[in-house]
Formats: structure tokens, sequence, C-alpha cells
């Protein structure tokens, strides 16, 4: 079958890397793709938030299954212009509707179906400009550190943790003014839990689901989990503070909960959930959902998932998961994330990459990258993600982080102790 995936970062990646190692794949396009997608199918050019551009390319190709990969068209109601479309509504599309990827479109949404359905969650209010004088009467008594959220999607920028009761009302009253326009619209103002991080993933059709490999991710730019936030640093899967009683307290009290929910509020659901947990003590708590696959999760969760992609897609596309055994390696992933000179601020573009051929014992998936007559190029803040699958987790960390210094780009750097925190 003719497949086409959304998106272009090293999730995007990891995901084309999979499907290509299918026999049910006849050919993979991905759009708009990154320097390094093309070895696994054909990039297009075209913008997945351009339903229209989508649309043509699926028609032209007799494209049979569609993947979205970010959040963005998901959000916009890509699956819907699908199902809205008589000469698209037969065509699968993993990645749920825009009433489910409001899950992440809306945090104040996510709070109440969390409160809702009796999912564990920091306590939390929300505010908007007509009542902004209650929100800063209330903040002037919460407990400190306080956590604002920008509502909407803000490119992973929305979230503040501040220490002092002036500096939040500020800050209520700069998000509430536009400091993050339309997504700050509404703020949450929330409970800040003290913990240690955790993602976990599962894939649902809407009556069953399939858990995924969990893992972790190193958010800071700086060694030592210092400095700035990033998009993601790097992960490593399986995490070894989850234990197999943690995680099926996450099964119980979050994943049945949320996809009973969902159904409950009759919200047909296709696609990933990726649950933003944090274990307080020996308890979980959801910080936020996503409609999709975590970056840089992927790229250590996807190496370890030993069950044919493309298969477990069609199996959710036609709700057919509850007959499916996932098959997980026992291996150790870790992933280290090489970034751009500036990165998170402002960063340099077209560096000329040399050293790839010269990786070991990893996986090179590319994720701001070009490719320039054959010449592979940085093109985004995070460029590389070097993923290693090995028997320990020792061994996987010590394997990633070797093959990322054996790569070269002017400005390149990367984390040397990510997960190392974990031994």
């Amino acid at each position: 079958m003719n497949i086409l995936l959304l998106g272009s970062g090293g999730r995007e990646s990891a995901l084309a890397w999979k499907m290509s190692q299918s026999p049910l794949k006849t050919q993979l396009f991905i759009a708009p793709g990154n320097g390094g997608t093309a070895a696994y199918g054909k990039n297009i050019n075209l913008n997945p938030n351009n339903f229209q551009a989508v649309k043509d390319l699926v028609l032209k190709e007799n494209i049979e299954l569609v993947v979205v990969g970010p959040e963005e068209p998901l959000v916009k109601g890509i699956h819907d212009f699908f199902l809205e479309d008589p000469d698209l509504a037969a065509i699968p599309v993993i990645g749920p509707k825009k009433e489910g990827a409001i899950l992440e479109g809306s945090k104040d949404f996510s709070k109440q179906f969390m409160q809702r359905h009796g999912i564990p969650t920091a306590a939390s209010r929300s505010f908007t400009k007509e009542n902004l004088e209650e929100g800063l009467t209330y903040l002037q008594n919460h407990a400190l550190p306080i956590v604002l959220k920008a509502d909407g999607l803000a490119a992973g920028k929305g979230v503040l943790i501040l220490e002092n009761h002036d500096e939040a009302q500020q800050e209520l009253k700069l998000m509430l003014s536009g400091k993050f326009g339309e997504a700050g619209t509404t703020v949450v103002v929330e409970e800040f839990l003290s913990g240690i991080e955790l993602s976990v993933f599962v894939l649902t059709d809407g009556e069953n689901y399939v858990i995924l490999p969990e893992a972790k991710d190193y958010k800071r730019i700086g060694q030592g989990d210092t400095g700035l936030n990033t998009g993601g640093m790097g992960s490593v899967s399986p995490v070894p503070f989850a234990t197999k009683a943690f995680l099926d307290e996450v099964e119980k009290d979050i994943i049945v909960p949320t996809v009973q929910g969902l159904k409950k509020d009759n919200i047909d659901y296709t696609g990933f959930i990726f649950f933003g947990l944090i274990k307080v003590g020996e308890k979980p708590f959801v910080i936020e959902y996503n409609c999709r696959m975590g970056d840089p999760e992927t790229e250590s969760v996807i190496p370890r998932i030993e069950n044919d992609l493309v298969e477990l897609f069609l199996a959710t596309a036609g709700k057919k998961l509850k007959a499916v055994k996932m098959n997980i390696s026992p291996k150790h992933a870790a992933t280290v994330m090489i970034v751009a000179g500036g990165y998170p601020g402002d960063y340099e573009k077209g560096k000329t990459i040399t050293g790839l051929e010269n990786i070991r014992r990893s996986t090179a998936f590319h994720a701001g990258t070009i490719a320039e007559n054959s010449v592979i190029k940085s093109n985004g803040g995070r460029v590389l993600a070097i993923s290693s699958l090995q028997d320990s987790q020792f061994e996987a960390l010590q394997s990633a982080t070797a093959d990322a210094a054996r790569i070269y780009f002017d400005g390149k750097y990367f984390r040397e102790d990510i997960g190392f925190d974990l031994m």
C-alpha cells in the first residue's frame, strides 16, 4: 500500500524508518520530510497544514493510509477534513479528529476532562481577561511556586514556573494581554507538583488500546539539567524508576479512565495519546496530554517496538487493536540530540554536516536537516537524534553519546550526560 506520513522532525524520521521496514508498504511518502527521510521513502515539499495540497497529493499518488506526525494539523482538523470530503473519506487517518486533538490544543479543556473523569492531576483554575481581577486575587494567596500555562499551542513556550506572587501576577497580565498570542487568551493556574517526570504512550482505536514503551526525556540545554528549556535534548527507554507496579497504576488510574472518558464524552479518538506524567512519591499524576508521539521520546520508543508499525496502524484504523499483542524489546534505547549553535535561542542554519558515515552502533534520525546536492546541512535548532539500542542502559547511553561525538558541523552541541542520572 502507498502511505503518507506528515511532518519533518526527528519523530517523523523514526516513524518513517520503522514503517519503511513493513512488507505491507509499497511506497512511503513523507511531507515535507527532511535531509534524512529520503532514505526511507520519497520526500514531498508541502506544508501539512495546507489540507488542499495534502488532498491533491493523496489522490495523485493513490495514498491508502495517512499518518499525522505533528500536533498542529490535528488540532486544525485534518482528520475531519478527510472525513468530510467524499474523495478522501474512505482513507484511514492515524491521528484524532479535532474534538480529540483538543486534549492537547486546550489545557483548560484537558484539565476539565481530567477532573470530570477522576484522573489524578494538579489542582488548577483557569482565567481570562474577563475575570483577570479574580485571577490576581487568587494568585496572591496561592502556594509557591506557581505554574502558569497558556491554554493553546505555544510551540513549547507557554508554561511558566514562578517563585513569587508579584511576578506571577505580572505574568498573568502579560499572558492575557497577548504574550503568547491566541494561545494565551485563557491561562491555567496550576499547583506545582514536585517529582520526576516521564512519558507514557498508547495507540487507541477509540475502543481498545495498546501500551507502547515508556520514555523519559531531558528538556534543559545544559549538563546536569541546567539552563533554558528546549524541545528536548535526549531520551531513554525503558525508564528505570517506572516499575511494573507503578506502570500498572498508570494504566488503572490514568490510561483506562482516559480512554473510557473519551468514549463517555462521545469523542471518537483514533491515534496516539501521549501522557506527560510526574511521579510524586509512588503516585502518577498527569501534567499534560498530547495528541501525538513525543520528540525526542519517539526516537527511543520506536526502536523497541518489534511489531510491524503499518500493521498496528491498520488495526487502529479498523478498530481491531483488541486482537493485537505488543512485542516490546527488552533492550535499552538511548537518544542524544545534537543541536545547532545558539539553540534554544537564535540558532545557526546551513552548516555542512560531516561524519554521519562514522556512526558505529546507533541510528541517526534526522530532525532539522536539509539535503542540498547530496550534501546534508543543518536546517533547524534540533538537528540530529542519535539513537542506540543495546542490551543494557549503560551500553545504549555510551554508544549514543560516542556516536554523537563522531558527527561534526560548525557550532554543534550535545549533552554528554543524558540518562546517566538514572544509572
